[in-house]
């Protein structure tokens, strides 16, 4: 899939899932339960063991759904990098800004967001050919910094993570987010083993994300 389709496809479903797995397999099973419930867009953190096998899997299992897309995440360095690219992710994304990473991500010409928390972070990544710049930690610098970045910034193309939930999805993407990116507010109910629940916060997400562009 071209990185092209890829962004269109995150910026139009406007929440991508962040799986932070107790193992491979746990991952699949959090994953499975977002795409259930409609967010289609998921982020398999490098911080899951054997994080590569979940992108495998999860890429094999959902070829056939064009409205899936399977990424990397907690990526913070071009070799972990590639491995993801190498099991088939179809965008990277970092907590912090990393020029090899943005570098090799654009080599192999797949979607890449590096994280920052400053207006020079973002401008390096621009710079650099991030596709989407990542707002980390969004909890700490709040909806103001992204308004504050789009005021000199209007072409940066914004996602938070960190601090989103049902209640102020809406509010990040009318501050001028392109998408948002949901952590333990979808997917906490995992570590319970309550996937069901998952699947239901997604639901809400994705109903969330709708009325806030209606």
């Amino acid at each position: 899939m071209e990185k092209e389709i890829v962004i269109a496809k995150i910026k139009q479903q406007g929440v991508v899932s962040v799986v932070r797995g107790k193992n491979a397999e746990d991952g699949v099973k959090i994953a499975d339960a977002c795409i259930a419930g409609g967010v289609k867009a998921i982020e398999v953190a490098f911080t899951t063991p054997r994080a590569h096998e979940t992108i495998r899997t999860l890429v094999d299992k959902y070829k056939d759904d064009p409205d899936v897309v399977i990424g990397a995440g907690t990526v913070l360095d071009a070799v972990t990098a590639r491995i993801a690219i190498l099991e088939g992710a179809q965008f990277v994304v970092s907590p912090a800004f990393d020029l090899e990473t943005v570098r090799l991500c654009n080599r192999y010409r797949v979607a890449c967001m590096p994280g920052t928390t400053t207006l020079n972070g973002v401008i390096a990544a621009l710079e650099a050919g991030a596709d989407i710049v990542k707002i980390f930690p969004g909890e700490i610098v709040g909806m103001g910094m992204v308004k504050a970045i789009k005021g000199p910034l209007p072409q940066a193309q914004i996602m938070p993570t960190g601090g989103v939930s049902v209640e102020n999805v809406g509010d990040w993407l009318k501050a001028g987010c392109v998408a948002v990116g949901a952590g333990g507010s979808l997917t906490g109910a995992a570590k319970k083993g309550d996937f069901a629940t998952v699947t239901e916060q997604a639901k809400k997400f994705v109903k969330a994300v709708a009325a806030s562009r209606a």
